[in-house]
């Protein structure tokens, strides 16, 4: 074992944390939180998470009807449109409009938040 170097430790001084600066509305490394900046923040994030939950939960609503129609009317498989039933079209292409309805409107909600969060900011 004449090869191998032996272990050695090596440590170095970590620098203490700083508080992130705010600068309109935009933290930057090294500056204190103004309180009032860190409850906009909350609001901000609790605004956005209820917003998600509810797209989810809209959007999971819509499914499960649309699921459900498909399954519990008999007469969409009586329509046939180049040579498949309606209930096998919907289910392939009716759920992409629907997908695309829902984060159309997610991300427009969502701009609309971090806008009025960002006037508050800039106001304050």
């Amino acid at each position: 074992m004449t090869g191998i170097p032996p272990r050695v430790r090596v440590t170095a001084d970590v620098p203490p944390r700083r508080a992130p600066t705010v600068t309109r509305g935009i933290a930057l490394p090294g500056a204190p939180i103004d309180e009032a900046d860190a409850v906009y923040a909350r609001a901000l994030r609790r605004s956005q998470f209820r917003l998600a939950l509810g797209t989810v939960a809209g959007f999971v609503l819509v499914v499960l009807a649309m699921t459900l129609a498909i399954a519990l009317i008999p007469e969409i498989d009586d329509v046939v449109l180049w040579g498949l039933p309606l209930s096998w079209l919907l289910q392939a292409y009716a759920f992409y409009p629907v997908i695309l309805v829902f984060a159309v409107l997610y991300l427009r909600t969502a701009v609309r938040n971090e806008r009025r969060y960002r006037a508050l900011v800039d106001r304050g």
